[in-house]
């Protein structure tokens, strides 16, 4: 089901949560609401959800006005961080505590209700657990059930918020797989909030960036990352160096070298810059800028070296290179920097 978002503002008291957002879900993708602290990415996943209501603007499920449905008629499935589960039920009382407490003709006969926690617990990879009780589980086997639990009530949407936060690293990284698995195989038109760039980056179809109850930038994670469209997004989406610029005409200077100047800059305007580039996007080479090493780290596969511009005077900036490069580049050497991609925008 499509979601469209409508001119939404929320405010709490003096703080504006949600300033004018304008948002089209498409029907069965999986879009990430990232964004730091305060954003206001889960004041939007509630709103969506019906658990707080916007002070202006609309929210269409299908074409139709959800604005002023009650929770339980949106059909919403959601997930909370912490899984929010009943210790005193079973995982199976648990997954099927929305189906039970339905009433009139929307009441499902105790069969069907069994049959369909089976058939959840199969989906969610926990058959044969339905009799345990949450605390006989690891973290990541609850969110499993609160997983289940929300797609037991048939949702038209899942909303999931920071599904996987209080979970470990490796718990993470393989519950992520398996859940844009679980999203190929129900189809679910799917938004979950992230504060993990990482986690955004690796599980969307597209990611709506937050800032200041702003989206700065809907996109997929490639174009997030190769073409970020904001100083903010460049900062906020995976590493970057920050240099400070001039543009002159067409051209923009960076500690003395001469760059094309790019699309995110006002046409015909001079004045400072600044100029983003990724530790990936450094490249060794002639015709760039002359660096001195000042010293050098391994991170996993990759070596990050930090550099001084201007031949050791200037501006330093961190680069990205094979691991097998560390002894090529001890700290005091030269190197030569060409930027292979970059952005720029004026200085605010």
């Amino acid at each position: 089901m499509k979601i469209t978002i409508e001119n939404l503002h929320k405010r709490f008291g003096g703080f504006a949560a949600l300033e004018d957002i304008n948002l089209e879900i498409r029907e069965g993708e999986l879009l990430a609401l990232l964004g730091p602290s305060g954003s206001g990415k889960t004041t939007l996943l509630r709103v969506i959800a019906g658990l707080e209501h916007a002070d202006a603007g609309r929210i269409l499920f299908g074409g139709e006005d959800a604005s002023r449905l009650r929770v339980q008629e949106r059909r919403v499935g959601f997930v909370f961080q912490h899984y929010a589960l009943f210790r005193h039920m079973t995982v199976a009382e648990n997954i099927a505590f929305g189906l039970k407490v339905r009433r009139g003709r929307d009441r499902w006969p105790a069969a069907r209700i069994a049959a369909r926690v089976e058939e959840l617990l199969s989906l969610v990879q926990l058959q044969g657990l339905g009799g345990r009780y949450p605390a006989q589980l690891s973290g990541g086997q609850r969110q499993r059930v609160a997983l289940a639990r929300a797609l037991a009530i048939e949702p038209r949407v899942l909303l999931l918020d920071e599904p996987f936060g209080a979970l470990d690293a490796q718990v993470r990284r393989d519950l992520r797989a398996w859940l844009r698995q679980l999203h190929v195989q129900t189809g679910l038109t799917t938004v979950f909030v992230t504060h993990d760039q990482e986690e955004a980056l690796e599980l969307a179809d597209r990611v709506a960036i937050l800032n200041g109850g702003r989206i700065e930038q809907l996109a997929t994670p490639a174009e997030a990352y190769d073409r970020p469209a904001t100083p903010f997004v460049y900062s906020f989406v995976g590493a970057v160096n920050r240099l400070r610029g001039r543009r002159a005409g067409g051209r923009i200077e960076v500690e003395g070298l001469a760059l094309p100047a790019t699309g995110g800059l006002p046409a015909g305007e001079e004045g400072e810059v600044d100029v983003y580039v990724r530790p990936e996007d450094l490249r060794p080479g002639e015709g760039g800028w002359e660096a001195v090493v000042v010293g050098a780290q391994r991170s996993g596969p990759r070596l990050r070296v930090r550099a001084r511009l201007g031949g050791g005077q200037g501006q330093e900036v961190e680069v990205e290179l094979p691991v097998d490069a560390a002894g090529a580049h001890p700290p005091g050497s030269r190197l030569g920097l060409v930027p292979v991609r970059y952005g720029a925008f004026a200085s605010a």
